[in-house]
Order: structure tokens, then sequence, then C-alpha cells
């Protein structure tokens, strides 16, 4: 497992995973324009391919997770917990003290996955997610960082 911290160059590789991982996935357009943006990082996971990514923004001493694929022939081992324990690290030297995510309230595998990773439920967002079955509510979940 190789987890490494990648930018521009890697823009049609996240939409790709992003794409084996959603229903709605960004282009490689979005990700270009995330990338760009101010306290915008992103960490890729691989073995012998591109197994799963993550997406984050740190700015004025909070962070937040925008979006985390894993391929779905490779989930359940272990790469979103590692892509999440890298970006809460990364996170912490840019100076951020707490990170955020929202995620959707019936996606029961993620909150799984980030309830293990130590984030506790702080909110909800009703309809925050567009979906073609109608709008879903999101999770707002929380972790500190001063550990």
């Amino acid at each position: 497992m190789i987890l490494r911290p990648v930018g521009l160059e890697a823009c049609f590789t996240l939409a790709d995973l992003h794409d084996r991982a959603f229903a709605r996935p960004w282009s490689a357009e979005a990700f270009e324009s995330l990338l760009g943006g101010p306290g915008v990082f992103a960490l890729l996971g691989e073995a012998d391919e591109a197994k799963g990514f993550i997406l984050c923004r740190s700015i004025g001493g909070e962070a937040e997770i925008l979006t985390l694929a894993v391929d779905p022939a490779a989930r359940r081992r272990g790469w979103g917990a590692a892509l999440v324990e890298m970006a809460a690290g990364v996170a912490v030297e840019t100076g951020a003290q707490v990170l955020f995510l929202e995620v959707a309230a019936d996606n029961l595998a993620a909150l799984g996955l980030y309830e293990t990773s130590g984030f506790t439920r702080v909110g909800l967002r009703r309809g925050y997610y567009a979906e073609a079955d109608g709008p879903k509510d999101a999770v707002v979940m929380r972790r500190s960082l001063n550990t």
C-alpha cells in the first residue's frame, strides 16, 4: 500500500476513481478547479494501480474532507481508513485543529469507516445530496485533531 500526495497531474486518475465509486462522479475539470484552490490537497492510494484517493481543504485551523473514493473492487481492505489517517496528519501539518465532512445518511459503510476513524456526528443537512431518486440527507461529522 502506497499513499502519496498528488496534484493537478492526477486529475484524470482522480476523476476515473470517482467515476468507479459514485453514481454522480466529478469530472477531471472539477478536480483541476478544486486542486487549484487555496488549502486543497489530495492523497492517492496505490498498489499495482490506483485504488483510492482523498481530497481535502485546510484553511484557518479547520479542514474538511471534500470527497473520498475507493475503487469498489478494493473496498474493505483498509484503503479508506489509511487515506483518512494520512489526510488527518497532513491537516495537522497545515495547522488544522479539527476535521469535518458530510456523508450521505444512508451510506452505512462510510458512516462506519468515519466513526471507526474517530469522527462523531454533529449535525444533519436535510436534502443535501440531489439524487435521481430524490434528495438525500447528509450527516455532518467532526474529528478533533488535538491528540
